[in-house]
């Protein structure tokens, strides 16, 4: 299914040749919209998704290596900013630096840059996916890392000061970075998104500091950021004190994936230990924030006291949360059929109700029953391939396997 749905509906679509990159906003009828942005974000998803599919479909994989260079060229040529290094949050239409747009850089964008780019070299060897995931590690490290206290720094101006404090007479949208929390905190999602990228880089890049941060933000996410019972703190101080936050059960599921996959290339101690947080991460979700009736995770509840209290079901978060029963019931389905229940409640859910029947690809956003919420776009700055991709690849490599014992 996956192939199909990137063959009829994403690639070459969204291929942008004439700005370069891709072009982002789509409506539900796939007619192209005018793009308020280019936003290192998305042109890193779909960068790592064409890639992702010239390794997972051999036949397809010359013309989605060329869509993939197409996405590196860009990624490199445009959202890197020549003058100071690192990449852009975002630029104008045409991938230019704007006054109105602003200029500060973050480290949850580049994490995806260097995500993309590792992708890209593991496929097509080419040197310079490599030289953007490199430059990428070496401008965070030079600028973000955290020599007291470990983890990044976030936010950042142009030339990569660390943005560290507000002015609390300024208006509320002025105290924020890129992802809408006060200057100076670090949070749980720019450093799953880091260990990620660390993990894949670790691969191809083989200095000494690369596998170093990797292991370290990879206990950070699981000894600091993941708590008992099972959930993640969203927020913390610079000294990684937990500011008062909701639960994310999308979060929690994806990070377990993210864990299990990174530690695969630490030792198997560290592999036991984080599987142990990974399975309390899903069997929490699946415990206050699963939806038993109608299957499918919803948004966000409280992390240990009543139940959720944000029904919707969110496509990204349907996408992680089946990816992550997949991986559960491979690792635990000796043990235990509630994975498996749950994947297959958790498919006919998404079939029946996230998936678009008329126009193809998922809803951004479903009631818990499955009524589709707004005008079913498509996609724009947040909203690709890359969450839906990665999981329809996983879970059939998975099943595959499962299927072959």
């Amino acid at each position: 299914m996956q192939r199909d749905q990137f063959e009829k509906l994403w690639f070459p679509r969204v291929l942008d040749n004439k700005r370069g990159g891709f072009h982002q906003t789509w409506n539900r009828r796939w007619d192209a919209e005018a793009d308020s942005d280019a936003a290192i974000v998305v042109q890193a998803r779909y960068t790592w998704s064409a890639a992702a599919m010239a390794e997972y479909a051999p036949e397809l994989a010359d013309k989605y290596k060329s869509y993939t260079a197409h996405g590196i060229r860009f990624l490199d040529e445009i959202m890197r900013d020549k003058e100071y290094g690192g990449f852009h949050w975002r630029l104008d239409p045409e991938g230019r630096v704007s006054d109105k747009l602003g200029d500060e850089k973050h480290a949850y964008g580049i994490a995806f840059a260097i995500y993309a780019a590792c992708k890209a070299y593991e496929v097509t060897h080419d040197p310079r996916a490599l030289a953007v995931a490199s430059d990428g590690f070496d401008w965070i490290e030079k600028h973000g890392y955290d020599a007291k206290y470990g983890g990044y720094h976030e936010a950042f101006t142009r030339d990569g000061t660390p943005i560290t404090t507000w002015d609390p007479n300024l208006p509320l949208w002025k105290r924020q970075d890129r992802l809408g929390v006060y200057y100076g905190f670090k949070t749980m999602n720019t450093h799953i998104h880091l260990l990620e990228a660390f993990a894949e880089l670790a691969k191809i890049d083989q200095r000494p500091l690369v596998a170093q941060r990797h292991e370290e933000i990879h206990k950070i996410v699981r000894d600091k950021i993941a708590v008992d019972p099972g959930c993640l703190n969203l927020y913390f101080t610079r000294d990684w004190r937990a500011t008062a936050a909701h639960d994310s059960f999308g979060h929690d599921i994806e990070t377990a994936y993210l864990l299990a996959e990174s530690a695969e290339q630490l030792d198997s101690a560290q592999q036991e230990i984080t599987w142990k947080v990974a399975k309390q991460l899903v069997d929490h979700a699946l415990d206050w924030g699963w939806d038993e009736k109608n299957g499918g995770f919803y948004d966000k509840g409280d992390a240990i006291a009543s139940t959720a209290y944000d029904t919707d079901k969110v496509w990204w978060i349907q996408a992680e949360g089946l990816n992550a029963l997949a991986y559960m019931h491979n690792k635990y389905g000796h043990q235990t059929d509630r994975y498996w229940i749950a994947l297959k409640k958790q498919w006919t859910f998404i079939r029946k109700h996230s998936v678009d029947a008329e126009y193809g690809d998922w809803y951004w956003e479903v009631t818990a029953d499955g009524k589709h919420l707004g005008d079913g776009q498509k996609a724009n700055a947040w909203k690709a391939c890359y969450h839906t991709g990665r999981s329809l690849m996983n879970v059939s490599r998975i099943l595959k396997k499962l299927a072959a014992k």
